[in-house]
């Protein structure tokens, strides 16, 4: 049975559920932004936050980093040692922020001064950073400590796969079954649907993997990319396949 030989509404239907079902996906990865974003501390989902939910992450201050790495290079060296005995002191760093004793030689005064420019709200030109501003010290704050993030319980990683194995493999089933029913080549589909089973299993796998090894993180974003890519390759074929009208059987 090919999808183009179904009825009209049959195909409609099919094609509706598709797309619901592709923007499930779409849904998802934005979920999944939101859910592991800024967990190393640092805007934006970076690979650091899905370290830190299946191995754990101890990371430095990004601002002691960035000055110890030489950022920014005109800030001079004493008002940089400055910088970093303040975020390394140990004590409430918030106190010593604006510390009004120290005159120009408070944090907030030495940042005030050479780093608003790009880092800024308003800041414009080609190093502006407006992304990361660091006006007050509520924006300091979040970069000003030492990220310890605690790996996401065993047993919540395993009631996760519980829910997440079999329905990502039953979705990825169904869709291969679709799409073996489209006029595209099954070798292609097989292929494609081959690809998607394998990203799927290498992410599963990679989930305890990375309990012993962060390095598997970079693996659960491989696996779950190359699941994702062909779930929705095979879904827009099946989509386009019921909305292309069959062929003329007289033409033929």
């Amino acid at each position: 049975m090919k999808l183009h030989q179904l009825h009209l509404f049959a195909r409609l239907g099919i094609a509706l559920l598709v797309l619901v079902l592709l923007g499930g996906f779409v849904v998802s990865g934005l979920y999944m932004r939101w859910h592991y974003d800024a967990r190393d501390g640092q805007p934006g989902l970076t690979i650091d936050d899905i370290k830190g939910h299946y191995h754990g992450v101890n990371a430095p201050s990004p601002l002691i980093s960035a000055l110890e790495s030489g950022h920014p290079e005109d800030l001079p060296e004493p008002d940089r040692d400055a910088l970093l005995e303040w975020l390394t002191s140990g004590a409430n760093l918030s106190l010593g922020y604006d510390d009004l004793d120290l005159g120009d030689e408070a944090p907030a005064e030495i940042i005030a001064a050479f780093c608003l420019d790009c880092h800024s709200r308003d800041a414009e030109g080609p190093d502006a950073y407006a992304q990361l501003p660091l006006e007050y010290w509520d924006d300091i704050q979040p970069i000003a400590h030492a990220t310890d993030i605690a790996p996401a319980p065993i047993e919540i990683i395993a009631v996760s796969q519980h829910t997440h194995a079999p329905s990502m493999a039953i979705i990825l089933t169904v869709l291969a079954l679709l799409g073996a029913m489209t006029r595209a080549a099954r070798p292609l589909i097989g292929a494609v649907v081959l690809l998607g089973a394998v990203g799927l299993a290498a992410d599963m796998a990679s989930w305890w993997l990375a309990r012993t090894n962060a390095d598997f993180a970079y693996l659960i974003v491989a696996g779950g990319f190359m699941y994702g890519a062909s779930s929705m390759l095979i879904g827009i074929t099946v989509i386009l396949d019921c909305l292309i009208p069959a062929p003329d059987p007289a033409a033929d």
